[in-house]
């Protein structure tokens, strides 16, 4: 005979909503799909802070830190927005590298211009996804989480903005 904690693993982790079934299984896997993406960012955008070199150390390294801490705040929100329509979320490291679509770097040496444009340009495809995840939720009328979105985007054109003038050369 099963134990009770056997049986409560089992348990469902349905929250009630008033989507539907497919607005639950799409959003919640958009938003599992873009969680995994954060993370991958958040942890290009450490690892770059961490290993930042040269002359503009200072200044680098300080901004990198600050949109990684930006990045990072957003993880929580979506993990919790996959549970509130009904939906679960990541389980794993493992997890996470199955559904990100964004690339890791595990170079040994990286530029400092090359890490700010690789950035740069991770952080253009995170506005792709999150603008594809918003039109998910627009196809179901999930206003709490498209307004969630709404805001990450103009952070994460922020972050583009930054990254590029502190790139440009002229």
């Amino acid at each position: 005979m099963p134990t009770p904690a056997k049986e409560r693993r089992k348990a469902a982790l349905r929250t009630p909503t008033d989507l539907g079934d497919n607005a639950t299984k799409d959003i919640a896997g958009a938003l599992t799909g873009l969680l995994a993406d954060m993370f991958a960012l958040y942890l290009k955008t450490k690892n770059f802070h961490w290993h930042m070199s040269g002359p503009h150390f200072r200044d680098y390294h300080l901004m990198l830190d600050e949109q990684s801490e930006q990045i990072f705040a957003t993880t929580d929100d979506l993990a919790e927005r996959a549970r509130k329509v009904g939906g679960t979320t990541l389980r794993s490291i493992g997890h996470i590298h199955r559904l990100q679509r964004l690339a890791d770097n595990d170079a040994d040496f990286v530029t400092p211009e090359d890490m700010l444009a690789e950035l740069m340009e991770d952080n253009k495809s995170l506005i792709g996804f999150l603008r594809e995840v918003h039109d998910v939720c627009d196809e179901f009328n999930d206003v709490a989480t498209a307004s969630l979105i709404e805001n990450w985007i103009d952070e994460a054109e922020r972050r583009v903005w930054f990254l590029f003038e502190t790139t440009r050369t002229r």
